[in-house]
């Protein structure tokens, strides 16, 4: 049954990837949001484990453990939707024009220049990002306006007809994409593409490997990607982005670097990098917390604690500074 279960998948995605770009947008976008809906009504276990996630960020942002239900709930449909656009718009990335990509970009903060600026130098630059927005649009953005090309890591998806099919997408636009189980490590092509002065972009809020990082997020213990250790290893810099959507455009912003401490075990600067980074994502999410698509698991008291790794080889989360 899983076997079926999964080719179906399959042939519905690829009837998604080629008939989503041939119907009028506003038709798509109309049975996208109302596919958004009914999942929203029918509180599967994606929309539970959302819920969760979302009740810890409006614990976090209002200081309370006393989260009102009709909010939260109000909240968890909004991400429903803006999950549902973002598919929307990776099914029709491919007709999408490279102009409109680029003119509805809306950047906050100057640090689109210092990104350039330190790839024109030379420099590595690794962009780690939550699942928040359209980061396939952003993307598109980056290699459109210069970056010539960068290197993403993607998670080995279920059917294998959908991973395939979300790798010629990302190739088709310029990205090179390496797995993320199956094929080795990524770490050390991902680290010689940041000596070599390349981009590194990476979704970083999730452990997908389960040799994350322990940190405190939104007041609780989480596990992210351990992206900082890029950094370390290769001196690239390491700068937190978010993406989200701006009305029918998409908004951006990309943090200051979080430098390598000079002082520390390796061990010790890499969790002191994470726990920065958490930081940063906290704010972003918190900020525009109807654009994070986290389904999954990423907090340490939701997940298997068969499946974490023994506290012995756990780097322990510093504190967040208040």
């Amino acid at each position: 049954m899983a076997g079926f279960s999964e080719r179906l998948t399959g042939v519905a995605y690829r009837l998604g990837w080629t008939l989503i770009c041939r119907v009028p947008q506003a038709w798509a976008s109309w049975v996208f949001a109302k596919a958004a809906g009914v999942a929203w009504r029918r509180q599967g276990p994606g929309v539970q484990v959302l819920e969760a996630n979302l009740r810890r960020v409006l614990s976090w942002k209002y200081g309370t453990d006393e989260v009102d239900g009709k909010e939260l709930r109000t909240l968890s449909r909004a991400a429903l939707q803006s999950y549902a656009r973002y598919w929307l718009e990776v099914f029709r990335l491919s007709v999408t024009p490279t102009d409109r990509l680029v003119t509805g970009m809306r950047f906050q903060g100057p640090n689109e220049a210092t990104m350039f600026a330190n790839l024109k130098a030379g420099r590595g630059v690794i962009i780690a990002l939550p699942h928040m927005g359209n980061f396939e649009q952003a993307g598109a953005w980056v290699i459109a306006e210069g970056a010539g090309k960068f290197t993403t890591v993607a998670e080995r998806l279920r059917p294998e007809s959908l991973y395939e099919s979300f790798l010629r997408l990302r190739q088709s636009l310029g990205f090179e994409v390496l797995p993320l189980t199956g094929a080795g490590s990524p770490f050390g092509t991902l680290a010689h593409r940041l000596r070599a002065g390349g981009l590194v972009c990476l979704v970083s809020d999730r452990d997908l490997k389960e040799s994350g990082v322990e940190v405190e997020m939104f007041g609780e213990k989480a596990r992210i990607s351990a992206v900082a250790a890029l950094a370390v290893h290769t001196g690239a810099a390491l700068m937190p982005t978010a993406t989200w959507f701006d009305g029918e455009d998409w908004g951006a912003t990309i943090y200051d670097e979080i430098p390598v401490p000079e002082h520390g075990t390796r061990a010790e600067k890499v969790a002191a990098m994470s726990q920065q980074l958490a930081g940063r994502f906290a704010e972003a999410i918190a900020e525009h917390p109807e654009d994070w698509h986290m389904l999954q698991k990423v907090f340490v008291s939701d997940l298997d604690p068969a499946r974490l790794p023994p506290p012995s080889a756990r780097v322990p989360a510093p504190r967040s500074s208040p």
